[in-house]
Parts: structure tokens; C-alpha cells; sequence
């Protein structure tokens, strides 16, 4: 039963990991038009303890993308240089997308694995009561 556990904890470690991924890429999204806005990275670490690999997953320290913001000219904006650009957010829409489609997609998965632990753990269950 300890294996079922143990599984399940794996499968939520990364239901949880991948929820806080979609968080980050809805931030980005809706920050997409903010100038100076820069989008936000979530990196995935293994989970350790007492010196074993647990299976788990956990969120990194978020990281700021460091590429370079999309100029904009717009002279009437008050952030405007002598030029009239200024700088807007460095957020592509279409890989935010690919990414929100990614973290839903291994979020199924994670619970798709989380569901047949369960269903195995009632299927054993009821093996042992008979």
C-alpha cells in the first residue's frame, strides 16, 4: 500500500507543479500589452529526501526572461524617448499558448496517473476482502 502512496504523491507533486506553471503563463498573458513587463519562467526541480529521489517534482525559483522587450513607437506615450519608442513587454502570445497547452496537457497525465493508482488501490482492496 506504501507503493500507492507513493505514487500518488508523485502524481499530485506534479498536478501541483503544472498548476503553478499555468499561473505563471496566465500572468504573462494578461501582462502581454504592459511596458517593461518581463516574462516570467518556471523551471521543475526533483524532490529529495533524506538523500533519495523521491520521484516528485516541485516548482523552481521563478526566473525572468532576459530577452530584450519589443520596441514600440508610440510618440503620444508618456514613456516615450526622444524618439518616440518606447519599450513594451517581451511576451510572445504564441509561446505562451504552446505552453499553457503543455502544462495542460502533462496536468491530464498526472491525473490520469493519479486515477488508475486509485482505481488499482479499490480493485485491491476489494481483493482482500473476499
Amino acid at each position: 500500500m506504501a507503493d500507492f502512496s507513493e505514487a500518488m504523491s508523485v502524481a499530485t507533486s506534479g498536478m501541483k507543479a503544472q498548476a503553478n506553471r499555468l499561473r505563471h503563463v496566465s500572468e504573462n498573458i494578461a501582462n502581454t500589452d504592459t511596458p517593461g513587463y518581463r516574462r516570467k519562467v518556471v523551471s521543475f526541480e526533483q524532490t529529495v529526501t533524506d538523500g533519495q529521489r523521491t520521484g516528485a517534482v516541485a516548482t523552481g525559483p521563478v526566473r525572468l526572461d532576459q530577452s530584450d522587450p519589443t520596441r514600440i513607437y508610440d510618440p503620444a506615450n508618456p514613456l516615450a524617448d526622444a524618439s518616440g519608442h518606447y519599450d513594451g513587454s517581451n511576451v510572445n502570445l504564441l509561446l505562451e499558448v504552446a505552453d499553457a497547452r503543455e502544462a495542460q496537457r502533462s496536468y491530464e497525465a498526472n491525473l490520469k496517473m493519479f486515477d488508475q493508482v486509485r482505481q488499482m488501490s479499490s480493485a485491491l482492496m476489494d481483493l482482500l476482502r473476499n
